[in-house]
């Protein structure tokens, strides 16, 4: 619906995909099937952690909320695409972009400190090994947990009203396939000097900060590993280094490309946004707990205990 310049839309349209109707059910089948592999084995990964008391360790306690972050990425975004490809309305409400808009910063802000936690967690293990279960104990690591969410939910809180204040007025058109910052300030009328200071820090707390911590527990590792006489001991410190070196990779890969590539690219910004949103949710859970004896071999158990 048109609306005159200098006032707010009603209501959104999100357009993700511009291909002909016809290829709606093939998309939809696709995404449905990546939903439910996704949220299958995050949820056997959170469940294994859960019942497996051998687990009940720091790393897992991160890995486990890593999974649940997985969970909510891929909620936020495809349920509501299912029903947009299968129904074919495509209208948004502004509370249902807002609240989808809440939902996936949150997710966010928890994955990108949980990785830097994750680097540090493996800092510790390798450069101060003796100290491991004074630094990282049980109340210690579940502090961090409640402050990573907490943090996470005030950020989301102050950014989706920040854009609230924002009048849309270019257009009502979202090409994306969820409510995300890139597209809504795409067509707001003027940026708020409120929403630059938030993203700002926002960029600052979660994007730069863990990303330039992880850089120097990484620095601080492979210093240590390399001084190892031992070729065994610097191979095995390394394999419990390589998942979470992949997870970062593909995550902060994707996320920089999505953020980097011209505002008027709207098909690169979709295929980089089904990567990070869809895609590495399933990734994390395989490479980061499937690889791991001690995951695998609870999962092997669990599955034989049932009748």
């Amino acid at each position: 619906e048109k609306i005159k310049n200098n006032e707010t839309f009603a209501c959104f349209y999100i357009l993700p995909f511009s291909g002909e109707t016809r290829n709606k059910p093939f998309i939809a089948a696709f995404f449905f099937l990546i939903y439910v592999v996704g949220v299958l084995i995050n949820s056997s990964i959170i469940t294994v952690i859960c019942l497996e008391v051998q687990l009940h360790k720091p790393m897992y306690l991160f890995i486990c909320n890593l999974s649940i972050v997985d969970i909510l990425f891929t909620s936020v975004s495809i349920p509501k695409l299912l029903h947009m490809l299968l129904s074919g309305n495509h209208i948004v409400s502004i509370s249902q972009c807002y609240t989808q808009l809440y939902f996936f910063l949150t997710a966010g802000g928890v994955e990108e400190t949980l990785l830097f936690i994750l680097a540090y967690d493996r800092y510790v293990a390798i450069c101060k090994p003796l100290h491991y279960h004074q630094i990282l104990n049980q109340r210690i690591c579940t502090l961090i947990t409640i402050g990573i969410w907490a943090v996470a939910l005030l950020n989301a809180s102050l950014y989706v009203t920040s854009v609230l204040y924002m009048s849309s007025c270019h257009s009502n058109i979202i090409h994306q396939f969820f409510c995300d910052v890139k597209s809504l300030t795409r067509n707001t009328c003027k940026v708020t000097e409120m929403f630059l200071i938030i993203d700002g820090v926002e960029v600052l707390l979660f994007g730069v900060i863990p990303l330039l911590c992880t850089f120097i527990s990484y620095y601080n590792i492979f210093f240590v590993i390399f001084k190892m006489k031992s070729e065994e001991s610097r191979n095995k410190a390394f394999s419990t280094c390589s998942s979470h070196i992949i997870v970062i990779s593909i995550y902060y890969g994707t996320c920089l490309a999505e953020l980097l590539i011209p505002s008027y690219s709207d098909v690169f910004d979709i295929i980089f946004s089904i990567v990070y949103t869809t895609i590495t949710p399933i990734i994390n859970p395989v490479v980061y707990s499937l690889k791991n004896s001690s995951v695998k071999s609870a999962l092997l158990r669990l599955v034989k205990s049932k009748p």
